[in-house]
């Protein structure tokens, strides 16, 4: 029986220290993507098992999403902590292959490793304290795991990397920076977890509360959220959406800021404010380089979707902001990546958000 391994990573980036831009990261958006890739330099680690340079990565552990593992391994194999970015590729090869500089089989009958890759950049060691509870903690690599690590520029990285793979994967984040990517800033829309029936509920709308079951996914949904950084917590103030983000709140030390417009009642009255108090939100975001996160209700998703299909740089990126009910499941996010261009906020990656409940 084919058996399928699974593993996840990425290019961690950043501005290069002296350059213009890491002095001014606010002037980024103003650089083209050529003078911003020449600004970037990517971090490679050496393997002594194989005596090969690669991307960090590693295996999931069980219970654990693509997602988290990516994090995890890139903490543990560079010791950098990070916050994830836009979605790169996935790459697949036989495990016999492993290790061997060029990966050209496509012999679907044989062991795999099956590997998905995002853009990551560090962040701050102060953040990496706040995330510390929600997220878990990391272990440095072993030695004879990963003996070293580099900083070098993309060109650089062309020539320094051992495997057909990873040169094509650092082709993607070439293309992704030439999307905008490096300019990036995170919106997380968060579905609050299953709340009570609106039936077997005697209280006021406002004050329905998630259910137990909707509580264990909106705990699980915490160590995905930590992959992202959101370091700004907004809610519609309704109770349901608050006990979604309440435990990530308090895990990391953050408040939560309340946005009336975007209760349901409020939404239902006035969509154009509620529009306009999530588009003060992005640019928020963009200004102040912040990743957020904002819980808000299934009608309020949609009609924000809405809106927010027509920043999207592709139709096939804006179908996966769904146009029918219920958009997405209770307890789930959508991360989007939006970048600051001359005709206004634009979305570059969108990725789908799901906590594994075990």
């Amino acid at each position: 029986m084919r058996r399928v391994v699974e593993a996840a990573g990425g290019i961690v980036w950043r501005w290069k220290a002296g350059s213009e831009i890491a002095e001014n990261p606010a002037i980024a958006a103003q650089k083209s993507p050529k003078e911003q890739l020449n600004s970037i330099e990517v971090c490679i680690v050496h393997r002594p098992k194989y005596d090969d340079w690669s991307w960090p990565k590693g295996k999931l552990e069980q219970g654990e999403s693509h997602r988290h593992a990516a994090v995890r391994e890139i903490g543990e194999e560079t010791g950098v902590s990070i916050a994830l970015g836009p979605y790169l590729c996935e790459v697949e090869y036989p495990l016999s292959e492993e290790g061997k500089k060029t990966r050209h089989s496509r012999d679907r009958a044989v062991d795999t490793k099956h590997t998905l890759y995002w853009m990551a950049q560090p962040i701050s060691a102060d953040d990496a304290e706040h995330l510390l509870d929600a997220f878990g903690p990391v272990h440095r690599a072993d030695v004879g795991e990963i003996n070293d690590i580099v900083w070098v520029s993309v060109r650089e990285a062309r020539k320094i990397l051992s495997h057909s793979t990873d040169k094509d994967t650092l082709a993607v984040f070439v293309d992704r920076v030439q999307e905008g990517a490096a300019t990036a800033q995170n919106l997380l829309i968060v579905r609050h977890a299953k709340a009570e029936s609106r039936k077997s509920w005697k209280g006021t709308d406002a004050n329905r509360p998630i259910t137990p079951r909707g509580a264990a996914a909106a705990y699980a949904l915490n160590r995905e959220l930590a992959c992202f950084n959101p370091t700004r917590l907004a809610t519609s103030p309704w109770v349901r959406c608050q006990e979604t983000l309440e435990m990530f709140a308090w895990q990391t030390g953050r408040d939560m800021v309340h946005l009336d417009p975007l209760t349901e009642d409020a939404y239902a009255a006035a969509p154009d404010t509620a529009w306009e108090c999530l588009l003060s939100e992005i640019e928020f975001a963009l200004e102040r380089r912040q990743p957020i996160a904002i819980c808000m209700h299934r009608p309020v998703i949609g009609g924000m979707f809405g809106h927010l299909r027509s920043m999207c740089v592709a139709p096939s990126l804006s179908k996966r902001l769904i146009a029918k009910t219920p958009f997405m499941p209770t307890g789930t996010a959508v991360a989007l990546f939006v970048t600051p261009t001359p005709h206004g906020p634009k979305i570059i990656d969108i990725q789908k958000v799901q906590p594994l409940v075990y």
